[in-house]
């Protein structure tokens, strides 16, 4: 660990600086250029990520790669940053999904082709600068800066309504992170810092907890989406590109999960096993209530959106039982989600490439002149469904396990999950690819060229590797989860 001092800056700072200059081929004549500088800089980026997974000591609960240097002295503000076995997991996957996004817009997108390439690889580093920043302002203005570059591709490249929807994503989030600051204010009141360890050790009496606990709820609740503020994820799923719907499921929604590991249960431990009734009855409508919602859906992403609200319900009910299979079950459903609704919705921007239509009407019989595309299709929809031997079955199964430890009705209640999801999943599936090739612009249609037959190639080996073998995941994390929980159970580190 102490042979690669930088890493965390370099995986923060080498993605910016790739965006950055594949501007400086902005124009069209160029596009093969920055074309070739992105993907240059993406596999960069993801290069030195993966010493964090090499070097990093399992056995250890604490922050590692840290660095710390002061930055802005009179506010007693760091530059500090550090990755423990929750967060690492995320840096890699940030950076895996880039290169994805990368390649995925490699025919696609015509158009401002250097600016598209930039605003990723500059929400890239920023998003990895979230997961690893240990310092409240750090942290702050990492979390607020990466939601120029999505608000940017939802509002530039994306559909009809791009503006509404980007517009309604950018107010979403900005309204919650405003009460998110003035808890880091009254942090800062408190602690007279910024260090992230020196919130965690703060003795708040219960009020206090539970005024600030709903200050961070407002910000990080909006951004897993929560029911009932979970409206803006569908509109911002159906307008934005390819790359943004993927960059969104993949390692957006995820940042308010880490929001509450990082915030909500350490800082606030009281509060949050005070406030947890109330948690899980609202993750609970989001995995019985939008699951209901997500069959009935007529457009293609808009069900895997409401798909990713449900999954991302698993998540929160995951953490607020309080037990190590719930949690850990919850982080590990975060990368798998990150792994499948990446891959769902690169699959449905193939079919988008071709018919220009996400409507589920449009299609039928794609499997007689797609047969690759049916047959990954395929596996990354039973992933969705949360079919065993696939990473989407894992850490349901966990959360399941940990939810029926807490309490067997909640447990069951989370176990229809499987049924839906299998329900609108498959239904989904069904009419898309299977039956009669009548339509004459089905006939038309040309299978997987080798760049998408890699590009989602890949993802189906990581489900699979994830699904058939998750010990590698688990192991990383498992030593910082009952850290985590044994700080909010004890009300001390």
């Amino acid at each position: 660990m102490n042979n690669f001092p930088y890493l965390l800056s370099l995986a923060i700072w080498l993605p910016i600086l790739g965006g950055l200059l594949t501007l400086c081929a902005s124009a069209p004549r160029h596009a093969p250029l920055a074309r070739q500088i992105g993907l240059a800089f993406a596999l960069l980026g993801l290069a030195v990520t993966v010493p964090l997974y090499t070097g990093f000591d399992t056995a250890s609960a604490a922050m590692q790669f840290v660095e710390h240097q002061s930055w802005i002295p009179y506010f007693n503000v760091h530059y500090s940053l550090g990755v423990d076995g929750i967060s690492m997991p995320f840096v890699i996957l940030n950076s895996f999904i880039t290169v994805i996004v990368v390649v995925a817009c490699w025919k696609s997108v015509q158009v401002r082709v250097a600016q598209y390439l930039a605003a990723f690889l500059i929400m890239s580093g920023l998003i990895n600068g979230i997961f690893a920043a240990q310092d409240g302002v750090l942290f702050y203005v990492f979390f607020e800066a990466s939601l120029i570059p999505l608000y940017l591709a939802i509002g530039i490249w994306g559909g009809e309504r791009r503006v509404y929807a980007a517009i309604k994503f950018f107010l979403y989030t900005l309204a919650g992170s405003l009460l998110m600051l003035l808890a880091f204010i009254f942090f800062f009141q408190r602690s007279g810092s910024f260090d992230l360890a020196e919130w965690q050790a703060l003795p708040l009496d219960l009020r206090s907890q539970t005024w600030v606990f709903w200050a961070l709820f407002a910000s990080f609740a909006v951004k897993v989406p929560m029911w009932p503020v979970h409206t803006w994820l569908p509109d911002a799923h159906v307008e934005a590109p390819t790359g943004g719907s993927v960059v969104l499921a993949a390692i957006a929604l995820k940042l308010g999960a880490y929001g509450f590991l990082r915030f909500s249960l350490p800082v606030t431990p009281d509060a949050a096993q005070a406030m947890a009734p109330i948690l899980i009855a609202l993750s609970l409508v989001a995995v019985v209530y939008i699951g209901f919602v997500a069959i009935v859906q007529a457009d293609m992403k808009k069900l895997v959106a409401y798909s990713s609200i449900s999954h991302m319900g698993f998540v929160t009910l995951g953490f607020f039982i309080f037990n190590p299979l719930g949690m850990e079950g919850a982080i590990v459903q975060m990368i798998s989600h990150g792994f499948v609704s990446a891959a769902m919705f690169l699959c449905i921007g193939v079919l988008y490439d071709r018919l220009h239509s996400r409507r589920i009407a449009d299609y039928g019989g794609v499997v007689h002149v797609m047969p690759r595309f049916a047959a990954l299709f395929m596996l990354f929809a039973m992933a969705n469904a949360g079919l065993p031997g696939t990473s989407g079955f894992v850490g349901e199964f966990w959360v399941i396990l940990g939810a029926v430890q807490h309490n067997f009705w909640v447990g069951f209640a989370a176990a229809t999950t499987l049924i839906l999801g299998a329900s609108y999943t498959l239904w989904m599936y069904k009419r898309v690819i299977f039956g009669p090739l009548v339509k004459p612009a089905i006939q038309a249609l040309s299978d997987l060229d080798r760049r998408e037959l890699a590009m989602l190639g890949v993802l189906a080996a990581c489900v699979l590797a994830m699904g058939l073998y998750p010990a590698p995941v688990a192991e990383v994390m498992h030593v910082s989860v009952e850290g985590l929980l044994s700080h909010v159970t004890a009300g001390k580190l």
